[in-house]
């Protein structure tokens, strides 16, 4: 039973079972996480005893083994969970908020300090009701590299991408506000 379900599995198409794997294991960090010596990391899996294990792997490691890599491999749970609190508490942070204004009151009339602040203070709470595949999107949106170090983990964010989260936050999108 067990042998004809494998078997089932190795007749899919290999490109639709490699995306249903994709979308089984999410990786947020996808395309903007690097190792410390500037080198991108790569989203991958294994499974042990029915266990998924999910990190990110340098692509130094890849080509020329782990000897020239300080920083390997990270499990992905941890760091996209040290990214995500990052993010949150940056968001919150009164330098964020203005930064955010300021940039977003050029494409959104009208817009005050004080709309941006409750936006993303109601963000907060919304975070974990998304779904994994919104999670991603809000990432890729709002941080645009994240460096590991050996000692530190450096997230550099996108205040253009914070400014857009605005607009879908109070219902005014670029062109909502401006044709108002």
């Amino acid at each position: 039973m067990i042998w004809d379900k494998v078997q089932a599995r190795f007749q899919e198409n290999p490109r639709r079972r490699a995306a249903a794997t994709r979308a089984q294991t999410p990786s947020l960090l996808k395309g903007i996480i690097f190792g410390p010596t500037g080198v991108a990391m790569s989203p991958t899996h294994t499974r042990k005893n029915g266990r998924l294990y999910r990190y990110y792997l340098s692509q130094t490691v890849l080509k020329h083994g782990s000897d020239d890599c300080p920083v390997a491999r990270v499990p992905a749970a941890e760091i996209e969970k040290i990214v995500i609190d990052q993010v949150r508490i940056l968001l919150l942070s009164p330098e964020i908020i203005v930064q955010t204004w300021r940039s977003a009151r050029k494409s959104i009339k009208g817009l005050t300090e004080s709309e941006v602040r409750n936006a993303l203070q109601a963000f907060d709470p919304l975070w974990n009701e998304l779904f994994p595949a919104e999670q991603a999107r809000v990432v890729q949106l709002l941080v645009e590299r994240v460096d590991v170090r050996t000692d530190r983990v450096d997230i550099k964010l996108r205040i253009a991408g914070v400014s857009s989260l605005i607009g879908e936050l109070t219902g005014n999108s670029t062109t909502q506000r401006n044709a108002a």
